[in-house]
């Protein structure tokens, strides 16, 4: 046997760019992408995405250089998930929320050749720009506008997007990598600002988590996918691709609105949708809102989501999925896998284990829960915390210069250490406690803050919550909750009546000590409620104090 070895005819490089070019075969006259009144066919996006990818072939952008898109989830940007890597060059979209200096750090990290810039983000970006060290290289830009609201010429753009649709060529051979580890996306993670961490991933990783993410969440062929997800957030963990690749429907909108969402559902008939848990707290607080006609499956990650939300998601006629991945995953690589046997539980019992975070995904090679310090793995009791570690094929290929940085995650032992805390229960599944930097310390007690907004959303008044640890003399930390209120909820509870209602459910170091009432949590860019900005404040306020 040892004499057969790979040859050119079994040894193609895996990519999912190749899923374009199939669903131009096969679903040619079916609508691919719908944005507003526009309707385009699988036929016509993969036109387009050739066209666009001949014309940043002609900038004189070749393999390995760095394209940015900053923009909302519109058909330039799922066009350009394609059109990108088509030329051979690195996709990296950039968070559309983040202010002008972390934007101009970004874009000079990456070495970014070509900047994709939507209109409204057009002062944004020249903003960053005007930032770069005198005699720093700065990158060619293009402006993305709706046909609508076309701006004045702009002579800091070298060509509008349609223009490059216009001007490219349509039989354009796309770059196929030389081989399937050739880098293909660049994503930063939140809160990069000093030491940015550029994730970078090869064409193989982002085949595999998009086949794994099709598998895993039964997609079947030709559904109606609502970007609720924005696209810039690990490339829409990999949907963009993985819609391609079933000759789905992508219903692209500019802005997350809870009633627009609902009336969408209702126009094209959507059935799959994507989103952080705050997504399902936006939809189950539309007034007045009527259970959907037709169920509509939703998967849910980036914070553990809490039970008593999940369920009331599931009353109004969703079907949630919940998982768990990281930018370094490219998406989700753990889901909480159904058991049949699991439907004859009492509703509460169902919402409490979907909220688990599950087993690992078919595309993924192991996961564990460990001790940071032995690396050996933590008793399977559900009590037992430890760190998550994965191993897989779509795990990065590492952080773009910062090789300490990649080594401080990547081990010797094989493992990729996520920084996140977790338990193992008896029956397998992992459960995510929380971020390691989250973890309350409080008279020598570990306290998980996920724990205690677990059961601060169980209160029927309360809408959001955010516990962190405030800085104590006594007992060196404590719990401080900041909550916000449901709008209709009268009366108003009372600081004192949170406090004694969480006393009633937990244990007694793990009851905020102090709860702060707020008429909205501030999120993070990729929706996660912003946790970082309330400890700097009660830092703060301990110095001044």
């Amino acid at each position: 046997m040892e004499e057969l070895k790979p040859t050119l005819a079994n040894s193609s490089p895996l990519t999912p760019l190749g899923f374009l070019d199939r669903a131009a075969t096969v679903y040619g006259d079916c609508p691919s992408v719908i944005y507003e009144d526009t309707t385009y066919t699988w036929s016509q996006t993969h036109r387009r995405c050739l066209c666009v990818a001949s014309s940043i072939s002609s900038l004189g952008i070749s393999r390995g250089h760095v394209v940015s898109v900053l923009a909302a989830n519109i058909p330039a940007m799922y066009e350009l998930h394609f059109a990108v890597p088509m030329s051979g060059a690195v996709l990296n979209t950039i968070n559309t929320r983040l202010d002008t200096r972390t934007v101009s750090i970004l874009l000079r990290h990456s070495e970014s050749k070509l900047v994709f810039v939507d209109h409204p983000l057009r002062s944004l970006v020249l903003e960053a720009i005007s930032l770069f060290p005198p005699n720093t290289p700065t990158p060619l830009l293009v402006l993305i506008s709706d046909d609508a609201a076309i701006p004045a010429p702009d002579i800091s753009f070298c060509s509008t997007y349609e223009e490059m649709v216009e001007r490219g060529d349509p039989e354009f051979k796309w770059v196929l990598p030389e081989n399937e580890w050739d880098p293909m996306t660049l994503n930063y993670t939140s809160g990069t600002t000093s030491s940015p961490k550029g994730v970078l991933h090869c064409h193989r990783g982002i085949f595999i988590i998009t086949v794994n993410s099709l598998i895993d969440w039964a997609v079947p062929r030709q559904p109606v996918y609502l970007w609720t997800l924005p696209m810039f957030h690990a490339n829409g963990w990999s949907y963009p691709y993985g819609i391609a690749a079933v000759g789905g429907t992508n219903v692209c909108i500019r802005k997350f609105d809870a009633q627009v969402i609902y009336g969408l559902i209702k126009r094209h008939g959507v059935t799959h949708m994507c989103g952080a848990p705050v997504v399902l707290n936006m939809l189950t607080n539309v007034p007045n809102n009527e259970p959907l006609k037709n169920p509509v499956q939703i998967l849910t990650a980036g914070a553990p989501p809490p039970a008593p939300v999940l369920s009331l998601t599931e009353s109004l006629g969703f079907v949630v999925s919940h998982g768990y991945g990281l930018t370094e995953t490219a998406g989700l690589v753990v889901s909480c896998a159904w058991k049949p046997g699991w439907n004859q539980l009492p509703a509460t019992e169902r919402a409490r284990l979907k909220s688990r975070q599950g087993v690992r995904t078919v595309g993924l090679s192991r996961v564990d829960v460990v001790d940071p310090d032995t690396g050996k793995p933590v008793k399977r009791d559900g009590t037992s915390q430890g760190e998550v570690v994965l191993r897989g094929g779509c795990v990065m290929l590492g952080y773009l210069k910062d090789p300490k940085g990649t080594t401080n995650c990547m081990k010797d032992d094989g493992w990729f250490y996520t920084g996140d805390v977790g338990v193992m229960h008896p029956d397998g599944y992992l459960e995510i406690k929380d971020r390691s930097k989250d973890v309350i310390i409080s008279g020598g007690e570990n306290l998980s803050s996920v724990e205690v907004e677990s059961v601060l959303y169980t209160n029927a008044a309360v809408k959001e919550a955010a516990v962190v640890a405030r800085p104590d003399e006594f007992w060196g930390e404590t719990p401080c909750a900041f909550v916000s209120l449901k709008d209709d909820v009268a009366p108003r509870p009372t600081e004192k009546e949170i406090i004694e209602y969480c006393r009633r459910k937990l244990p007694r170091y793990m009851v905020p000590k102090t709860v702060v009432f707020k008429d909205e949590l501030p999120k993070t860019s990729t929706g996660k409620i912003q946790k970082f900005s309330y400890k700097e404040a009660l830092m703060l306020h301990c110095r001044k104090h």
